[in-house]
């Protein structure tokens, strides 16, 4: 045979699923390398002539990535020497198996000669199992890999067959996963040892899905997609179905600019639903709001500007750059040691972009008042302009309101009354109140207790305009004392 690797495929089951070479290639190898005997081709092979096997591996090694390191190791020192060397995988080489991907990368580098002898995949076994035709949008996913994952990338409209669902704990990890996308009573259906005169299927709801018994080597799990669409891409064909000539006639007329007052409307209406406390308002709001950003993305692909692949490229590029203490190996010891190192990028980022960007020049002027107010406090603080201590800012707003008062004409009041509501929003910030919602509070309960006064004026037969200043008054208390004594 030679120096270097043959890596053969042993199919989904016994050993009839080998094809005629790889059985040939196995009977004549001067060295046998198996990655497991766990498997009934495997068991025949270890059973007829001599044979190693990395089972030990899988129980020294403290991680699946720790295990294939190993192995692929142990197959390179083997396939270095003059006698070359078999490597014996299930199913095929090139289909779920990752160790074969790391070995033709370091072969391939040292120059090191690498053959691959195929054989039927897990694949074919499993959609047999399963009922599936694999061209019909079906998604694969290795199970270590999606347990260590914190949202599953898959499209919940298309079926997926993860593979390699080797225990119970990978498949409670995976099964994690998938609930950040699945309802937990989603069926699923596990799929072990496909392809032999073993094989076992059972449908279970995913959030059951570690409660079997009989979790191994050959174990898969087919996810059918939901019954509703829900996937991104899903909501895009639909958004490009609206615009298209034969779509909707007034999304065809829709401009960036003409769509301005509806993100914005969207925005508030979401706001006005984190306030209410109610999630099946906030999730409706969402969509609304998602709608928006679809559309405008939409209408800037057609003209050739940018697509929706684009925003979310730009977008996860800045998080991960700006998250290195969780995406690079940078240590930070709390959230202020987080908000100082974000500010030295951005500052890294306004340099490279040039024109000379100062830290507030990146503040929305279109934000409301309130909370332009705080960001631009908040990114002045990040570059050490701020009080030393609460009580510089407790005095800063004492002495605006006697500017107020000593104002000697309109624009001079105006101004002053600016410099006071701006020291208020400073001193929120320092108690960690956000003015701009607390001030949505206020008046939302202005209007429930004004609203309770205008009911009461009502059952009296008359209204609030017709009452004397000291019986609005009385009026106003009572409100207060029925919305703090809460409901009946």
């Amino acid at each position: 045979m030679g120096r270097g690797i043959t890596i053969v495929g042993l199919g989904p089951g016994g050993p009839e699923g080998m094809t005629i070479e790889g059985r040939r290639v196995v009977d004549e190898a001067p060295r046998l390398l198996l990655r497991t005997t766990d498997h009934p081709a495997a068991q025949d092979i270890a059973a007829r002539r001599a044979a190693e096997s990395f089972d030990a591996a899988y129980d020294a090694g403290p991680s699946f990535e720790e295990v294939y390191r190993a192995i692929v190791q142990g197959v390179l020192d083997a396939g270095r020497l003059e006698t070359g060397v078999v490597y014996v995988v299930p199913g095929d080489p090139m289909v779920g198996e990752a160790t074969t991907l790391a070995l033709l990368d370091a072969a391939r580098a040292e120059g090191l000669p690498i053959r691959i002898v195929h054989a039927p995949s897990f694949l074919e076994a499993c959609l047999e199992a399963a009922g599936l035709d694999a061209l019909d949008g079906l998604q694969v996913a290795d199970g270590v890999e999606l347990a260590r994952s914190h949202f599953p990338r898959l499209s919940p409209d298309r079926p997926a067959l993860v593979g390699q669902v080797y225990s119970r704990l990978v498949a409670s990890e995976v099964k994690l996963t998938l609930l950040a996308q699945y309802p937990p009573q989603h069926k699923a259906l596990v799929i072990d040892s496909a392809g032999s005169d073993r094989a076992r299927v059972e449908w279970m709801p995913l959030e059951e899905l570690d409660r079997g018994e009989w979790f191994g080597t050959r174990t898969s799990v087919f996810v059918p997609p939901l019954a509703a669409p829900s996937a991104f891409e899903t909501f895009q064909a639909t958004i490009a179905h609206l615009r298209a000539p034969d779509g909707c006639p007034w999304d065809r007329e829709q401009t960036s600019e003409s769509l301005r007052p509806h993100l914005l409307e969207e925005a508030y209406e979401t706001l006005e639903a984190i306030d209410s406390g109610s999630a099946s308002s906030l999730r409706e709001e969402l969509g609304d709001l998602l709608l928006q950003i679809v559309l405008q993305a939409q209408i800037a692909s057609e003209s050739g500007d940018f697509t929706m692949a684009d925003v979310i490229s730009g977008i996860q590029d800045k998080i991960v750059r700006r998250h290195p203490h969780v995406f690079g190996g940078l240590e930070v010891k709390d959230v202020d040691q987080v908000l100082h190192h974000w500010e030295h990028l951005k500052e890294g980022e306004r340099e490279l972009a040039g024109g000379g960007k100062g830290a507030l020049d990146g503040v929305p002027r279109a934000l409301p008042a309130l909370a332009q107010a705080l960001e631009i406090q908040s990114r002045a603080r990040r570059v050490g302009l701020d009080w030393p201590a609460m009580p510089g800012a407790r005095a800063k707003i004492d002495e605006e309101l006697a500017e107020v008062d000593s104002a000697a004409d309109g624009p001079s009041r105006e101004a002053e009354i600016g410099d006071l509501l701006f020291a208020v929003v400073n001193y929120a910030r320092w108690l960690g109140v956000d003015p701009e919602t607390a001030l949505r509070g206020s008046n939302a309960r202005f209007r429930r207790r004004f609203a309770r006064m205008e009911a009461e004026a009502r059952a009296s037969g008359r209204s609030l305009r017709d009452l004397r200043p000291d019986a609005i008054d009385a009026l106003w208390e009572a409100a207060k004392d029925a919305e703090d004594a809460g409901p009946a």
